[in-house]
């Protein structure tokens, strides 16, 4: 998302990394840009709290520990201010939405 704030990358196993961006645009907004530059609806995978997933790669069992996809979290939910910026030294602002983009692995390509 244009305004996305990278927030942290994590290692998630079998070469592969996932990356959180914190962004300041409700949960409904995140999703309907997705929807347009994904060119695909994506999945509503909990309700409550919302939860949006959109698959963009095929998941290998053997070779990943994450399907690549874009997952978009409403932090906002049942009253929560937010979720807060983990970087050390920086504002304690409140993101209402989180992205996780999962890229496949480096050598998938394979």
């Amino acid at each position: 998302y244009p305004t996305a704030e990278f927030l942290t990358s994590v290692d998630a196993g079998r070469g592969q990394r996932y990356y959180l961006y914190g962004v300041a645009a409700p949960f409904a907004d995140i999703v309907a840009y997705y929807r347009t530059v994904l060119r695909e609806r994506g999945n509503l995978v909990f309700a409550e709290p919302p939860t949006h997933t959109f698959e963009v790669g095929r998941f290998r069992e053997e070779t990943m520990a994450f399907p690549p996809g874009v997952t978009i979290k409403d932090w906002t939910w049942n009253g929560s201010a937010g979720y807060v910026n983990p970087k050390p030294g920086a504002s304690a602002t409140r993101f209402p939405t989180v992205v996780m983009l999962v890229p496949p692995p480096a050598d998938s390509a394979r």
